[in-house]
């Protein structure tokens, strides 16, 4: 598979002046919201033979089914579908008031990276829907197709809003968790990974997400990083905001090969205060025991759960002590929410999970 070159070009200091100056003024009102604030729709972007699922597609398309049926007992679906017959009759059975399937090519299937990041402006209920450059995680697949979907998606009708282009800046959905009062968490290991945005710095990073996004504080993250991830660290494999300043962790068995780096990112977790220095209430995610396909072991991992109206869509892996543990530590997070499980153990044969097929859209 034919890798995509990125090559990213450091603008002068003037031009960048002027374009964030230009996108501040924008996105002032702006504010991205938390994922457990009311949602007009979930993205997905469905999975067809001319991607990697081919070798085990009927099994993730009826994965895919099953995500569907539960998200939209809760709220409206988007679907961006290569073959959109298809995808109608496979899901014939939903109402169709409640499920939207748009004609998109599309490389992968993961919508948390190539789908858009929406602010909303409080007041007026404008929403603003930012699409920024997807490079396939740092060149490692090709996305050509994924990375131009959330432009052909809002000129389908698919999105409410206005689009801001962020073609500038390589940033994935997954990368990036938020309370929605202005802070942003994040992790070193995915942000300053080669063949994202170099030459920038940690602190030019930081400088460009509080403008984009319009955050007042970033909060960065070392470590906890599962073995078998692609993505070079994505914090929605490890660690998840919640209300009332919750944080829901990874955890891992001192037996297990990942406990040293996931021992250390508690520690760091236990250290973190909130905007106003108050200690952060946390929540340990069981791991489930490792998952291997093809002798490889799989990034299995429970923090990687969907937060929908009125529900919490979580990975199951076939585990019942731990899954039913992970979903009483969820609920306990989310106690006004119905929490609903969906077996994972085919979507983490590509590296992924829940969260990273769907992408929420307010």
């Amino acid at each position: 598979m034919k890798k995509l070159q990125f090559y990213f070009v450091l603008p002068s200091a003037f031009t960048t002046f002027v374009i964030m100056k230009k996108q501040s003024d924008r996105t002032a009102s702006f504010r991205m919201p938390a994922e457990w604030e009311h949602q007009r729709a979930v993205m997905l972007t469905w999975p067809h033979e001319g991607t990697d699922w081919r070798p085990y597609l009927d099994d993730i398309q009826s994965t895919c089914v099953k995500m569907v049926e539960a998200i939209a007992r809760f709220e409206d679906v988007i679907i961006a579908a290569e073959h959109p017959d298809e995808v109608r009759a496979l899901l014939s059975h939903i109402d169709e008031g409640k499920v939207n399937i748009y004609p998109v090519t599309n490389d992968d299937t993961w919508a948390r990276d190539h789908g858009p990041i929406t602010l909303i402006d409080s007041e007026s209920s404008e929403r603003l829907l930012l699409d920024f450059r997807f490079n396939g995680w740092g060149n490692k697949f090709s996305a050509d197709n994924d990375n131009l979907l959330t432009r052909r998606l809002f000129d389908e009708g698919a999105f409410e809003g206005e689009i801001i282009d962020n073609n500038d800046f390589v940033l994935e959905g997954g990368s990036i968790e938020t309370d929605g009062q202005g802070t942003l968490f994040t992790t070193a290991q995915c942000l300053l990974a080669p063949n994202r945005n170099q030459p920038l710095s940690q602190m030019e990073i930081e400088g460009e997400l509080k403008r984009r996004l319009n955050m007042e504080r970033i909060v960065w993250l070392h470590h906890g990083n599962p073995i078998g991830d692609d993505t070079d660290g994505h914090i929605d494999t490890t660690v998840r905001l919640a209300p009332n300043d919750t944080l829901l962790y990874v955890s891992c068995t001192p037996d297990d090969e990942q406990y040293d780096d996931f021992r250390l990112l508690e520690d760091e977790l236990k250290s973190l205060r909130t905007a106003d220095r108050r200690r952060y209430r946390l929540l340990s995610l069981p791991s489930p025991k490792p998952i291997y396909f093809d002798g490889e072991r799989l990034p299995a991992t429970y923090a990687n759960f969907l937060v929908v109206n009125g529900a919490v869509i979580v990975p199951t892996y076939n585990q019942p002590d731990s899954d039913s543990e992970a979903m009483r530590v969820i609920g306990e997070a989310f106690p006004d929410r119905e929490i609903v499980g969906i077996d994972a153990t085919v979507i983490i044969r590509q590296h992924g999970s829940i969260h990273c097929m769907t992408m929420q859209i307010y």
